[in-house]
C-alpha cells in the first residue's frame, strides 16, 4: 500500500534501506535538502530541480473576501505562496504508471 503522505523520516528511512547509512544521517540529509529549497525560494523566489520539477514563490496581493454562510466580508492580508511546475519527465513517468494500470 503506497502512503498518501510521506515524512522527512519516511525519506530518511528510505535513504537508510537504499544506502546503509544511519538515521541520523539520513535524517541530517533530507532536512538539509528542505533547507536548500527553502533558501534558494526566500533568496531566488525560484528552485529548479533538474528532471524533477520547478519550485516558484509568487505574492498574492491583499484582496476582499466573504463568508459563503453569512456573506460577511473580510480582508484576506497579502501573503506568498509556492506553486510546483513539474517537468516533462516527472509528468512522463507518472503518465506511463498511470496507463500501465
Amino acid at each position: 500500500m503506497v502512503k498518501q503522505n510521506i515524512s522527512r523520516d519516511d525519506i530518511a528511512e528510505a535513504l537508510k534501506k537504499e544506502f546503509g547509512f544511519n538515521r541520523k544521517l539520513c535524517l541530517d540529509i533530507v532536512n538539509d535538502i528542505v533547507d536548500i529549497i527553502i533558501a534558494g525560494l526566500q533568496s531566488d523566489k525560484k528552485v529548479k530541480i533538474h528532471n524533477f520539477g520547478t519550485f516558484k514563490m509568487n505574492n498574492k496581493k491583499s484582496r476582499i473576501g466573504r463568508n459563503p454562510k453569512t456573506k460577511e466580508e473580510f480582508n484576506i492580508s497579502s501573503r506568498n505562496v509556492i506553486t510546483f511546475k513539474a517537468s516533462k519527465m516527472l509528468l512522463k513517468s507518472i503518465n506511463i504508471e498511470v496507463n500501465e494500470k
